[in-house]
């Protein structure tokens, strides 16, 4: 399979650019397009170095509460020995652009374009880009909900090539997932998959659930029903749900409509408030 990832590079529109475009920010659901992804709205993290980020998504009370999610760009020569401060924090690293230098507990992985690796908390890791190309990739972070009796989930280092794509039922291949973990492992509290719609490809119905969402598009365009709302979104843009958000979808072509995709899962419910 030869996957194609859209991943902003910045830049700054010129003064004779008209100021609309396609950004909203409801209390449902927000669409983040790839036109907002400029110089001027990146940040940096200490410890990386040559390193900026787009912020996607952070927890907000009465929004998303559970996840974050950044685009990291890394210059040649840069990274960070040490990449996440949270001792609590998970993460999922998704390359689109160059190639990342992933050590894990002493050992060095190569993560290309389509490269995943599942980071549980606490884990021994730095990332450094050796090449000669800007690394682009997606980083999601959550803090782990640790149960008794489940042990944390152990380290996953994959390529999106090397994964089968699970086809919806009844769909004829129009719609299928590809799944890096194993759905029916409950030490995992979120699944991050990659969607792919055929075009003509469709969400038959309005999916309303208490998963929150963050959906980056890699790949083509399509029209999204999003609460009340249809939206046209095309590779580079984000959608950032809340829970309970009603969602459809259609592909309309011409070629594959395909998004990275976060959820949070397996957990019960919290009944009081968070003492953190």
């Amino acid at each position: 399979m030869s996957a194609k990832y859209y991943a902003p590079t910045g830049g700054h529109p010129g003064q004779e650019q008209l100021l609309t475009d396609r950004a909203v920010f409801t209390d449902a659901y927000a669409v983040i397009p790839k036109g907002t992804m400029r110089d001027i709205v990146t940040s940096f993290l200490p410890f990386w170095d040559n390193t900026r980020l787009w912020v996607l998504s952070r927890p907000l009370s009465g929004f998303a509460e559970t996840f974050s999610q950044y685009i990291m760009e890394v210059a040649p020569g840069g990274g960070s020995d040490r990449p996440e401060i949270d001792p609590v924090a998970q993460g999922v690293l998704f390359i689109v652009e160059g190639t990342a230098t992933l050590t894990v507990d002493g050992t060095e992985h190569q993560l290309t374009p389509g490269g995943y690796a599942y980071l549980p908390p606490a884990t021994n890791w730095t990332l450094r880009n050796n090449g000669t190309d800007m690394l682009r990739f997606h980083w999601v972070r959550k803090a782990y909900d640790k149960i008794d009796g489940l042990d944390a989930p152990d380290v996953v280092i994959t390529n999106e090539n090397d994964v089968a794509p699970n086809v919806m039922p009844d769909t004829n291949g129009a719609w299928a997932t590809t799944r890096f973990v194993d759905p029916n492992d409950l030490r995992h509290d979120m699944h991050v998959t990659i969607v792919t719609l055929q075009p003509g490809g469709v969400i038959p119905f309005l999916e309303t659930h208490v998963m929150e969402h963050g959906l980056y598009v890699l790949e083509g365009k399509a029209a999204y029903r999003l609460n009340q709302d249809w939206v046209e979104v095309e590779a580079g843009d984000y959608m950032w749900l809340r829970a309970f958000c009603p969602q459809a979808c259609y592909a309309g072509g011409p070629g594959p409509f395909r998004y990275l995709l976060y959820k949070d899962v397996n957990r019960h419910m919290p009944l009081r408030p968070s003492s953190i």
